[in-house]
């Protein structure tokens, strides 16, 4: 097994493979490699935009290890993911980060003692749908199912009925993250395996969510508030786990978060809590057209509108690096094309921090102004939702009159 280790933004890492492993490695599509021109038998790696960690699997025998290390604190980024997921839930306090190198076992260690204490009086219980084939009726009869099934026949039924059980969501959530911890690469410490494994065992009778399906949805409530905290920890261990596919003949099996993705999960879902006392809505991820014959779709990051549907502001998230001079100007016409789509005098593009501030554009003979925005995300919570607050000003300010 040949591990690589990787900094984010870091300098590309000259590697010895061999050039099965090499060609593997990037098929993968995690990191960016390519043969050394200069060195033979080496090839040049450099993460691209993804941390955490990731082992493919070699056609013909052997695995290539890669650990990419994010450029901000583990605490910050785990501050970044559980904010988007909840942003009423999530207390920085209960991250205690420093003793653990690595993301993977940072989750689990955080992980494996709020599922105790969720666990310590039992399972909750609820009811859930459930269909079946069945010789008695419980519920109701699936007609549809009945006559395309059985072709008139009286026996079996096709029946749909609810049941009180503990195969609900949110233990569900709790036993695939156990699975999920257990198995991804590098593995987890030794105590913290065994605390794992006796939780799996108590949710024995729990269905495991299967790779690729999307996680159920939960509601917080009274009776599963001493679920809230495993749960929100299971579902940044779920999502970084969804790192598991085929492309081609390479088999890829890892614990990656997008960090472009997280970044604009942040940034929408902090700027929507920021005017959630402004009136309005505000849509994540608004689609909608360019062009008056709905051929040319868009997707900008953020959205505001009025009760009545009209956009008041729209934002972009740009988790990228920039050139040397300043932000990549086509983020300017993407933005300007949001701006004259909506019908809207501004627009404002929001960067992680870099070699440039806040700047102003004023477009030729449009009447728009686009604004770039700078986050720095490498200081203390309380700081980065200070500087998401101004910036929901900045876009009250904008909304004409």
């Amino acid at each position: 097994m040949t591990v690589i280790e990787l900094a984010e933004h870091g300098a590309p890492l000259s590697a010895v493979l061999d050039d099965a492993a090499g060609r593997a490695l990037a098929a993968s599509g995690l990191v960016e490699a390519a043969p050394d021109p200069w060195s033979p038998g080496r090839w040049r790696v450099e993460a691209r935009g993804k941390v955490g960690v990731a082992t493919v699997t070699v056609p013909g025998g052997g695995t290539v290890t890669v650990r990419i290390t994010p450029k901000v604190p583990i605490a910050r980024l785990l501050f970044l993911l559980g904010y988007s997921l909840g942003p009423k839930g999530w207390r920085t306090e209960e991250v205690p980060v420093d003793e653990e190198p690595g993301l993977l076992h940072v989750l689990a260690r955080l992980f494996t003692p709020q599922a105790e204490t969720a666990l310590r009086q039992g399972l909750i219980q609820g009811y859930r749908t459930a269909e079946e084939t069945a010789l008695i009726v419980r519920g109701r009869i699936r007609e549809a199912d009945q006559i395309r099934r059985h072709h008139g026949r009286l026996m079996p039924l096709e029946i749909v009925h609810d049941e009180y059980t503990a195969d609900i969501a949110e233990n569900r959530l709790l036993r695939t993250a156990c699975e999920r911890l257990l198995r991804l690469p590098g593995g987890v410490p030794g105590d913290v395996r065994g605390r794992l494994l006796r939780l799996r065992a108590r949710l024995a009778e729990v269905t495991v969510i299967g790779t690729g399906q999307k996680p159920p949805g939960w509601r917080p409530s009274r009776l599963n508030a001493r679920y809230h905290r495993a749960l929100r920890l299971a579902e940044l261990v779920l999502r970084g786990a969804s790192v598991e596919h085929r492309p081609g003949d390479v088999i890829v099996n890892g614990f990656l978060f997008d960090m472009a993705k997280v970044f604009e999960d942040f940034v929408t879902v902090a700027l929507r809590e920021a005017l959630a006392d402004s009136g309005g809505h505000c849509v994540l991820q608004a689609t909608g057209y360019l062009d008056e014959h709905d051929a040319i779709r868009m997707a900008p990051d953020f959205v505001w509108y009025t009760e009545d549907g009209t956009p008041l502001a729209v934002a972009d998230a740009k988790y990228k690096a920039e050139r040397p001079k300043g932000f990549p100007d086509a983020d300017l016409y993407q933005m300007l094309a949001y701006c004259t789509a909506l019908n809207l005098r501004e627009g404002h593009l929001v960067y992680a921090k870099g070699n440039a501030p806040h700047a102003a554009h004023r477009v030729r003979h449009a009447g728009i102004t686009l604004h770039q925005h700078a986050l720095e995300l490498d200081q203390p919570p309380a700081g980065l939702l200070t500087d998401m607050q101004a910036l929901a000003r900045r876009l009250i300010a904008s909304v004409p009159g």
